[in-house]
């Protein structure tokens, strides 16, 4: 039985203010671990996987003896390290006789195991095995294009679920709008039979074609791989539903100094800060008032030359 601990320092309750469900969830992080035995090609995978999704990944390098996802009670350390490290989804790389070069990937919901698919590697290719010019190479943490082709992931159960996963794998954070030129990779992943899928990452290159829309063309930079599906399980129907359940009250931004009235509609309040009248400067008129004075000096002087020329008459 796990013990419930209370947090007692302010860093502990944003801690789990920050993992507590909201509407609006965090990015899946990816939780990488190794098997009792894993081979140099399964090794290879799980590194390259974590250099794909660095900074939304968390790789331990230990053996796990005690995981066995598709057995009962062998999934208890592996709710452990995803509540520990707070991680929605996982990969998990092992090797035996009967199921040589094996991945097993799963998501969580509440920190226990939703689903699973396990899929074996074979044709394996690595980032190194590629040649391309390194200006085009990817960035990290860059938002992915995904592709699937094939009729199999509409029709065929397991490729349906292989879709999904491999969509939360490599999605990264959700977001309303993409900025077009840092759309720069690409993970196509190909149906070629109904228990086979080839998954490969390319690099978006960007061309002039005339038009506001430019011309795309996909260099593939590695890792590349044949996923053969092996075993799989599907969620129950009743934590399916749960898992699935969206709430209707969106949150709603708090908007300062506005309030909502059912007769007057929208009321807004505006603070004026009170004004010292006996302290404002007044406006400087001082070219207004010479040339006041200035034009009452000039019909001064025509009054006082009217004047003298009346007086010489008279004389």
């Amino acid at each position: 039985m796990m013990e419930i601990r209370t947090p007692k320092t302010h860093k502990a309750k944003r801690v789990l203010e920050k993992r507590a469900p909201k509407l609006v969830e965090n990015g899946k992080k990816t939780l990488i671990l190794h098997g009792t035995k894993t081979s140099a090609t399964v090794s290879s995978v799980l590194m390259e996987l974590y250099r794909l999704k660095k900074g939304g990944a968390i790789k331990y390098s230990r053996r796990n003896e005690n995981i066995r996802p598709f057995e009962s009670g062998g999934e208890t350390s592996l709710e452990f390290f995803s509540l520990k490290t707070d991680c929605s989804i996982f990969v998990y790389g092992s090797h035996s006789k009967k199921r040589p070069d094996n991945l097993v990937l799963g998501r969580m919901y509440d920190h226990h195991v939703y689903d699973l698919i396990e899929v074996g590697i074979e044709n394996f290719k690595s980032l190194l095995s590629f040649s391309y010019d390194k200006k085009i190479a990817p960035h990290e943490g860059s938002k992915p294009f995904i592709c699937f082709t094939g009729e199999g992931f509409e029709n065929v159960q397991e490729l349906k679920q292989l879709k999904e996963v491999l969509t939360d794998l490599f999605r990264g954070e959700v977001v309303e709008n993409l900025n077009l030129t840092g759309l720069d990779r690409a993970y196509i992943c190909t149906a070629v039979s109904p228990t086979k899928v080839f998954l490969t990452h390319c690099a978006i290159k960007l061309k002039k074609s005339g038009t506001i829309v430019p011309r795309i063309e996909l260099v593939e930079v590695g890792p590349s791989m044949d996923l053969v599906i092996r075993r799989n399980r599907l969620p129950n129907e009743g934590l399916r539903k749960e898992a699935m359940k969206l709430s209707k009250d969106k949150p709603k931004k708090k908007v300062k100094n506005v309030d909502q009235d059912d007769v007057l509609g929208k009321l807004g309040r505006v603070y004026i800060p009170e004004q010292e009248v006996g302290k404002i400067p007044l406006p400087d008129k001082s070219k207004g008032v010479k040339r006041e004075r200035r034009e009452g000096k000039v019909k001064k002087n025509k009054e006082e030359g009217s004047a003298s020329k009346k007086l010489k008459e008279s004389e």
